[in-house]
């Protein structure tokens, strides 16, 4: 690289570039050898149960290997009638530790794999960068953290539908109807979420909305103030994107509630229960943060007889909302072993199941059926941890774009024009361009650029992170609750 090129690249970005630099090194050569997923899975905690062999079956149904079987002729083949076993068959499946080797037979492992580990790189490289920024205090500055964000965001997008378009490969269509159902209903609760006004819902889309309009820059970027006709276009997008995440979050919902309620039937230490029972209900509690009328105004102005006392300003409740989304997807992942043990212990479940039902099995189905289990695990921790990854970097985006701060201080409201020099309210004035060839460029671009930044604002930012952050733990309640009332009742029906 040209020694002109990288100063100005260090000018621009500096420690940033260097920490950016240094964590695609680490990704590239030391993630292959040390993966934070593999040790998720193979760290000696996960028991998976083995398939009998045909051998064992064979045994255990008083079978022997040589017995002379029931043929017959099909257009002049012979045909093997299947070895079938009794249901009720005195089975004891063998359990096994997970191990690398095994991880190379499960479905979407290298997805898991991919996406666990860049989520934690991306986290490392957000905690160095806010680091930086709290020693430093560089001004004008792009923080390098929101790219990285933004790609854990789109990586986790992508799987999810990765996993939504394998539900509607499959020939039942069960699935397939019930994520356009899910969709739907959660396209129309989005429409009716934001139309809720602001002295219920506090996200603050309306301020956000209201300070981008006025403070648009018209003259250099040609663009118009926010009307009803483009207040609506924005809201039916949010919508539309509301009802996408929704049907992405259905089975991952579905699925926690099952693990939910397996885990609890197998934990017997009360600690653990309670733990689980918090983890379970913790999306219900994100939810209540945004509610004004409960948890807002009860907790910085708590009343005490008939006086209010203010007990906290309004940043000391913003940055306490973000702490506790943080703890909560702690304890999320600090659950996932718990929930991943219960899921594999379904073979089990299922081949206890079968001993109670009468007839005969076949070998085949029987071994498919015990494996399956273990072969779509990645499947099942995908579904586990891609929402509670979507929300843990939603937060870490709208604290930084939103202007949040992680210390219980008090802050100045950030004005409407951010990081602006002139008149508040008026855009500024680019002066003539008089360079030529990429100096000239560079100018216009760093005009552009800074009518942008007062369109899209800290305010703006904060309103539609806090919106998508609520709206992703809405979706896991809502989706889990329905499991959960689903698995409990109705099967059991």
């Amino acid at each position: 690289m040209p020694l002109k090129s990288f100063c100005f690249l260090q000018g621009v970005i500096g420690v940033q570039l260097v920490v950016t630099m240094v964590m695609a090194s680490v990704i590239q050569k030391i993630i292959p050898h040390y993966s934070f997923a593999r040790w998720l899975l193979c760290s000696g905690s996960l028991r998976w149960y083995q398939h009998p062999t045909e051998d064992e079956l064979r045994n255990l149904a008083g079978k022997q290997k040589g017995q002379k079987r029931k043929d017959r002729k099909y257009n002049g083949h012979i045909e093997n009638k299947p070895l079938t076993v009794p249901k009720d068959i005195d089975l004891q499946l063998e359990t096994k530790y997970i191990t690398e080797v095994d991880t190379l037979a499960l479905h979407y492992f290298p997805e898991f794999q991919w996406l666990v580990d860049f989520t934690v790189a991306a986290t490392v490289v957000y905690l160095i960068t806010e680091l930086y920024y709290s020693v430093a205090q560089p001004s004008g500055e792009m923080n390098i953290s929101v790219v990285w964000s933004m790609l854990v965001l789109a990586f986790v997008v992508k799987i999810l539908f990765s996993l939504t378009t394998h539900y509607f490969k499959l020939e039942e269509g069960g699935e397939r109807s019930l994520c356009i159902t899910f969709g739907f209903f959660f396209f129309v609760k989005a429409m009716a979420i934001l139309i809720v006004t602001e002295n219920y819902l506090e996200f603050g889309l309306e301020t956000g909305e209201c300070c981008s309009a006025r403070c648009s820059p018209q003259s250099s970027l040609g663009l118009s103030e926010l009307g009803p006709i483009s207040k609506l276009t924005f809201k039916l997008i949010l919508a539309f994107l509301c009802a996408l995440i929704g049907a992405f979050l259905t089975f991952p919902g579905l699925r926690l509630a099952q693990m939910h309620l397996d885990a609890l039937n197998v934990t017997t230490a009360k600690f653990t229960q309670t733990l689980l029972h918090i983890n379970f209900l913790s999306p219900l509690i994100m939810v209540l943060l945004w509610v004004k009328p409960i948890t807002k105004d009860y907790i910085m102005n708590p009343t005490l007889g008939k006086d209010s006392l203010p007990l906290m300003a309004e940043q000391t409740y913003d940055t306490l909302r973000l702490w506790t989304i943080i703890l909560m997807c702690a304890l999320r992942l600090a659950m996932m072993r718990h929930h991943l043990q219960a899921y594999l212990n379904l073979a089990q479940k299922a081949v206890e199941q079968m001993k109670k039902e009468a007839g005969r099995i076949s070998t085949v189905d029987l071994q498919k059926m015990v494996a399956r289990v273990f072969y779509y695990l990645c499947v099942i921790a995908l579904q586990y941890v891609a929402p509670l990854v979507m929300l843990l970097h939603t937060t870490l985006l709208l604290k930084t774009l939103g202007g949040h701060s992680w210390g219980f201080r008090v802050e100045e409201e950030l004005p409407c024009t951010h990081q602006m020099d002139s008149v508040p309210g008026v855009a500024p004035i680019a002066p003539p361009v008089v360079e030529a060839g990429a100096r000239a460029s560079a100018a216009q671009l760093s005009v552009a650029l800074g009518g942008l930044k007062t369109v899209f604002s800290p305010l703006l930012f904060r309103g539609l992170f806090s919106f998508f952050a609520w709206w992703i733990a809405a979706c896991l309640f809502s989706t889990s609750l329905f499991g959960l009332f689903y698995h409990q009742y109705l099967m059991a029906a």
